[in-house]
């Protein structure tokens, strides 16, 4: 039987009770708000769903992560970050970026970003802990991501590109402004081709959880307080004002 979770108190069962087939289904129920959503990802969960569905938990095994000193750029990618006339900003239009993520895909009938989720990360951003990362050309939003920042780790949520590169353009700026700030590991979640292409692997669940237990300390309050990392500032004015170039 799948665990139910009420409302309150926040609480998730041990990781390794999650099903094999889904993969890494765990719990059901529970809540959307920064106390169940930060608790979620200190512990290696996250929650995955669609409409029509109750809040679905979940913690895959095994995950996908890309440590920022195996970050692969290819020589194509690398051409595109020298002359791509992008503009990368962080923060600035995080709202668009989850929109433009949640927007219908090809081959997919619809999308697991929900107005609910949209919701939840956007209090998740108003508190500096989901964070954006946006790839213009000129005025036009083209490309970007947004997860949730933790300490030296940053929990990809999704990705979206309307030229080509341009979310992969998105990752690398993030992964350089992580390594300027002793940033760690970007959690993938779950395998792709895509990630792989970019130095991206899979881990052991429990591997994982290992990072986590090192790099997150317990929360300092009830009100599920962890440490928020410095790259860079959330809502950062000058960044938002100026564009970076890419160089």
């Amino acid at each position: 039987m799948l665990p139910w979770l009420p409302e309150q108190p926040v609480t998730f069962p041990p990781v390794s009770q999650a099903l094999r087939d889904p993969d890494g289904l765990l719990a059901a129920g529970g809540d959307l708000t920064p106390d169940w959503l930060l608790a979620a990802y200190r512990r290696g969960i996250f929650p995955w769903y669609s409409d029509g569905q109750p809040i679905l938990w979940w913690s895959p095994n095994p995950r996908m992560v890309l440590f920022l000193d195996e970050l692969r750029i290819s020589r194509s990618l690398a051409k595109r970050l020298r002359n791509g006339a992008f503009q990368v900003t962080y923060n600035r239009a995080f709202d668009a970026v989850v929109e433009a993520c949640a927007a219908p895909r090809e081959g997919q009938p619809g999308t697991w970003i929900t107005h609910e989720m949209h919701r939840a990360y956007s209090a998740l951003h108003d508190l500096g802990y989901a964070r954006s990362v946006e790839v213009w050309r000129e005025d036009r939003l083209v490309g970007g991501l947004y997860g949730v920042a933790m300490g030296p780790v940053f929990f990809g949520e999704s990705m979206f590109s309307r030229e080509r590169d341009a979310s992969k353009v998105a990752l690398v700026h993030l992964g350089r402004a992580m390594q300027a700030s002793n940033g760690h590991l970007i959690d993938c979640q779950m395998h792709t081709r895509h990630l792989a292409n970019l130095g991206a692997r899979d881990i052991a669940r429990s591997e994982f959880i290992g990072y986590l237990e090192k790099d997150l300390t317990t929360p300092s309050s009830p009100g599920g307080i962890y440490p928020l990392p410095d790259w860079p500032l959330p809502n950062d004015a000058s960044l938002a004002e100026t564009p970076s170039a890419i160089s």
